[in-house]
């Protein structure tokens, strides 16, 4: 498997050995549940930008904003709030973030103005980053060998809850409007949050470090890791790249050439729950290290899906086939990109998964901008040219980071041969 140059120093020290506990299945499903809530609630209101465009008398394109507002919110929480992982007892961290993302969502759920919408929506995003914190538990507590198929699990439940947001916030707006979402969101967060304080272990951090330490080594790790770099790119070329569609989707199905409802949008969102099969797929192959295949399969089809989905605007089969592939492309680059950074710095994860999904979600927020300016001006035409140039700037990310995969296994077997010598 190829890796990376050593890790940077950091200011953790070696943790001493330990008896690790391995999460049961069980538990591994509830992380799942858990990151599929947090990061769901932050694609609720996609399929609602026409239904909260008319309520609260906005434009669609002020509404869409909210989407760009979420992921801003979360990308600070990921560079803010993710590294405490490595400084605080994680359990009681994850506990207090979901239980203060739930709270943003009762704030959405009150929502009379886009005022209030746009303060709960910043206020969920920025604590929804505990499933971030989760994510790379699940690597901390896998069997050896199985880190990768862990971390595909938790993110397929990930991925899911994305998807399935979007679908049961469609059906339930048809029900009880879309207020009625956030309130049920709200209350599924904070239920599975106390269902975890039961069922995670006890994570202390290897030694107590202060803040501004693990912030300094942010930068650090950022600095000496090349292909940390790559990967983060990678994962926030992607991320963008579907970020057009996530911003602009509803705002095709419901238009004329459609007239779709909420609930019809939300529905047709669970095409790509596909995906989540991607991820479990990704991580074994992650396992067995075919990384690199992986993220140029991954760069590949992204293309390929952008090519349906621009005939999609036409013919709702094309779109679904297009949805389907890009969601499962994003699956494929993200999980091989977790299992390459992981291994950058064991001791430090919640600090790589902070530098790498800081970068995700730039990207995403990037996508989101571009396809409602796109929208405004091109409609899907612009959607469908910006997914396309932004894939291919994905695959050229992804040539970059295959460079430097060959110079550090290169690197490697020089040192190998030196160290062999100086034994003869």
């Amino acid at each position: 498997m190829n890796r990376s140059s050593p890790a940077p120093a950091l200011p953790s020290p070696p943790m001493q050995a330990t008896a690790t506990p391995v999460l049961p299945q069980s538990t591994l499903l509830l992380m799942a549940t858990a990151c599929g809530l947090c990061a769901g609630a932050n694609y609720f209101n996609q399929p609602l930008l026409h239904s909260i465009a008319i309520d609260l008398g906005i434009s669609e394109a002020r509404a869409s904003l909210t989407v760009t507002m979420a992921q801003v919110s979360y990308a600070l929480g990921l560079l803010l709030l993710v590294p405490l992982g490595d400084m605080l007892e994680r359990r009681r961290l994850v506990l207090g973030l979901m239980l203060l993302a739930a709270l943003g969502m009762l704030a959405s759920g009150m929502a009379h103005s886009f005022a209030l919408l746009a303060a709960g929506t910043l206020m969920t995003g920025l604590f929804s980053v505990a499933a971030q914190v989760l994510v790379p538990m699940a690597a901390s507590f896998a069997a050896p060998g199985a880190s990768g198929r862990a971390v595909g699990l938790v993110m397929s439940g990930l991925l899911i809850g994305i998807l399935a947001a979007r679908s049961v916030a469609g059906l339930l707006s048809e029900l009880g409007g879309w207020n009625a979402v956030y309130w049920v969101g709200a209350l599924a967060t904070a239920g599975v949050a106390l269902l975890l304080r039961r069922a995670l272990p006890l994570a202390q951090p290897a030694q107590p470090i202060g803040y501004g330490a693990v912030m300094r080594s942010l930068l650090t790790l950022a600095r000496e890791q090349p292909r940390l770099r790559s990967r983060a790119l990678i994962g926030g070329m992607g991320f963008a790249t579907v970020s057009v569609l996530f911003s602009t989707m509803a705002l095709l199905l419901a238009g004329p050439g459609y007239g779709f409802g909420d609930a019809q949008i939300g529905l047709i969102g669970l095409v790509g729950v596909a995906g989540a099969l991607m991820a479990n797929m990704a991580g074994r192959l992650a396992d067995r290290g075919l990384e690199q295949r992986t993220t140029l399969a991954g760069g590949l089809l992204m293309l390929a899906g952008w090519g349906a989905l621009w005939l999609g605007g036409t013919s709702l089969w094309w779109f679904l086939a297009g949805l389907l592939i890009v969601d499962a492309a994003l699956q494929a680059l993200h999980i091989s990109n977790q299992n390459v950074i992981y291994a950058l710095a064991p001791l430090a994860r919640s600090r790589i998964n902070a530098v790498y999904m800081t970068g995700y979600f730039i990207g995403a927020s990037a996508g989101s901008a571009v396809g409602s300016a796109v929208w405004l001006h091109w409609g899907w035409t612009g959607a469908s040219v910006a997914g396309l140039i932004l894939s291919l700037a994905t695959l050229a990310v992804v040539a970059w980071d295959r460079s430097l995969a060959r110079q550090a296994h290169q690197t490697g077997q020089a040192g190998q041969a030196d160290r062999q010598q100086g034994r003869a």
